[in-house]
């Protein structure tokens, strides 16, 4: 297992990190799918017997099971060999009492003394607007004095502008982020991985793999693997575009799977940092535009279009569509849109006014692409 520096912090992490939020699960009678504790608890210590040393849980994983099997599956020594991570539930915070409180109860549901890693979880920037007007800088510092927490950091899901506000509010021992070669452009961007290392705070990758999409993809993206004399598989591409850049320090992957933790044991022998060739790097670019060739409307997402007299949420519904059709996952646009639907936004709403086409700087005949998509998604 490859293993580097993690900034300031003087600790030396795996390049992969074993994420607890898709363990394996067994479906009960009543519907319900609990972790697979024996399964969970063994893929864990495979994983650390075979170098992982960061591990990453949360409050609501597995709705709120993660962290207690997490904590069962470092007994017996394991917790010693560890990084030990979790996160900061911001939606439970409405007072500056609730920070504390919630990290006693994740050190309980754990078994652990203190947290290595303690991130205020799945900020965007009014999440954060509210953590500091709730002074999370003095929470933070009195976690680290007390010794409940030894390092603090947050992860992220919002606009390039509001990651660097972030970074540049607070003396930060590292940042999660969303990052893979279709996402390098999305959120914190490859530009805010670069200023976070540039200021050396070191960035943990989530969704490397898009929540497993990358593993799979499409015919005309898989043709183009299978022709390359490298031989390598989608999630071998996926891992070694994200563990190129040096300022990733450690790879999050969610494994469900023996299979899969053994995979990606082997693929991150080889997952090095600036390790690409030219290549290579043009390859996956290939790859990239492969997947957006697949797009089926050019929304950029101006929301020019909005607000629809209606409410019809139309960047909303045409990005779900462009995804499921990118990704080659049709049935994903049935379970998004039923969400839109519930949300009162969906394209049935509309009445043809034509205000939305007369605003589209990209003149789309969104009229007539809303009803394709209906048809579609609320079969």
């Amino acid at each position: 297992m490859q293993t580097v520096p993690f900034g300031k912090t003087g600790k030396i992490v795996s390049r992969l990190g074993f994420g607890m939020m898709r363990l394996p699960t067994v479906k009960k009678d009543d519907g319900s799918q609990p972790i697979d504790r024996e399964e969970a608890i063994r893929m864990l210590r495979h994983g650390i017997d075979h170098g992982i040393n960061y591990v990453d849980t949360a409050y609501g994983y597995h709705n709120g099971e993660s962290e207690i099997v997490t904590g069962l599956g470092l007994k017996d020594g394991y917790r010693e060999r560890v990084m030990l991570a979790s996160k900061l539930p911001q939606w439970l915070v409405n007072k500056e009492e609730d920070m504390d409180r919630l990290l006693d109860e994740q050190l309980s549901k754990l078994d652990v003394s203190h947290l290595d890693f303690y991130l205020l979880h799945a900020l965007n920037g009014a999440a954060f607007t509210k953590l500091q007007k709730l002074n999370y800088k003095k929470f933070l510092e009195k976690a680290k004095a007390d010794g409940r927490i030894r390092f603090a950091g947050f992860s992220f899901h919002d606009e390039k502008a509001e990651f660097l506000r972030m970074i540049d509010d607070y003396d930060w021992d590292m940042a999660q982020i969303q990052f893979n070669y279709l996402d390098d452009q999305y959120q914190a961007t490859v530009d805010g991985l670069r200023y976070a290392g540039d200021k050396g705070i070191p960035i943990v990758v989530m969704e490397p793999l898009r929540g497993g999409a990358l593993a799979n993809p499409p015919r005309n993206v898989k043709s183009l693997m299978d022709a390359h004399p490298s031989g390598r598989s989608a999630v071998n591409w996926a891992f070694r575009y994200v563990g190129d850049f040096p300022q990733v320090a450690t790879i999050l992957s969610g494994m469900t799977t023996m299979e899969q933790l053994k995979e990606n044991l082997s693929v991150f022998e080889q997952v090095l940092p600036n390790s690409l060739t030219r290549e290579e790097h043009d390859f996956i670019a290939q790859l990239k535009k492969s997947y957006l060739a697949r797009v089926k409307i050019g929304c950029t997402g101006c929301d020019y279009c909005q607000p629809c007299p209606q409410g019809v949420l139309i960047p909303r519904i045409f990005a779900m569509y462009n995804e499921s059709y990118m990704l080659n996952q049709p049935g994903s646009l049935h379970f998004r849109y039923s969400g839109v639907i519930k949300d009162g936004g969906d394209g049935s709403l509309c009445v043809e006014c034509g205000q939305c086409e007369a605003a589209c700087p990209q003149q789309l005949p969104i009229i007539e692409t809303l009803k394709v998509i209906h048809g579609e998604a609320a079969k």
